[in-house]
């Protein structure tokens, strides 16, 4: 799956990029690319994958899992302009369906949208135990085409990898290819780290420790040039408050109400 947001609206933490190795970076050995070529990128290495391109400068792109080496499962979903790219399987998805009130045959990715239209409009809930109620071996990435808001998980057993980076326009690139996010974001990617969430809005959060921050730790490649951060709990800061998520400016508090210990 490959997910592109322009850095507009999509705020990626400013560690991503690394000095001129990524978005509107020069100089490094391998440069990032432009979103279109990502996407050309993606659609030769799976000549049978989909994708759907937004006005506000927003690309999701997938393939079916009959057609994908993986044999992980692999859904490409949407319900009233809210879209979820899922891989992986969720264990507890019957007792979810249950409590969410939902049809039997509902997916993993109509549940993750479900998951989050319940952040969005039903709060308050706190995000981090909504996304640490998902049981199973998963990556998710939504995109609510009316509000431009972003919302990514990634399980924190470490069966499904997730990689991120900065394009050459500053665009912030989502994919589970390795090839993907490193031909196209140059020294600007790293593995999005396990056990976390990222909002547009709201940045990145451990789901798993969600009353502490996260502290990126540079990386260094084998030429000995910085390549993107690997993001670790910090567990010297913690947050005063976690907010419940109720609307857009409780998911912006996130990234505020933070201090060291």
């Amino acid at each position: 799956m490959l997910a592109i947001f322009q850095k507009a609206f999509a705020h990626p933490p400013q560690e991503l990029n690394s000095p001129g190795g990524g978005g509107g970076g020069g100089g490094a050995s391998q440069k990032a690319k432009q979103p279109d070529e990502i996407l050309r990128d993606f659609h030769k290495l799976h000549p049978s994958s989909f994708a759907a391109t937004f006005g506000g400068g927003a690309t999701l792109a997938s393939v079916s899992s009959e057609h994908h080496s993986s044999l992980k499962r692999r859904l490409f979903c949407s319900l009233d302009n809210i879209f979820c790219l899922f891989m992986g399987n969720l264990d507890n998805l019957s007792s979810l369906i249950k409590q969410y009130g939902l049809c039997k045959l509902t997916n993993e990715a109509l549940l993750v949208i479900e998951a989050y239209r319940t952040l969005r409009d039903r709060g308050p809930y706190p995000a981090d135990q909504v996304v640490k109620d998902l049981d199973g071996s998963f990556a998710f990435i939504i995109y609510d085409s009316i509000s431009g808001t972003i919302f990514v998980a990634l399980s924190s057993d470490g069966e499904v990898k997730l990689y991120w980076g900065i394009g050459a326009d500053g665009s912030v690139v989502i994919s589970d290819e390795l090839d993907i996010a490193k031909g196209g974001c140059g020294k600007s990617f790293a593995p999005f780290p396990t056990g976390c969430m990222f909002h547009s809005d709201g940045g990145l959060r451990s789901y798993e420790h969600p009353m502490h921050k996260m502290k990126a730790m540079p990386r260094v490649d084998s030429e000995g040039i910085m390549c993107g951060a690997n993001f670790k709990v910090d567990k010297f800061t913690r947050i005063n408050t976690m907010p419940r998520v109720g609307s857009a400016a409780n998911w912006t508090n996130w990234d505020t109400n933070s201090s060291s210990s």
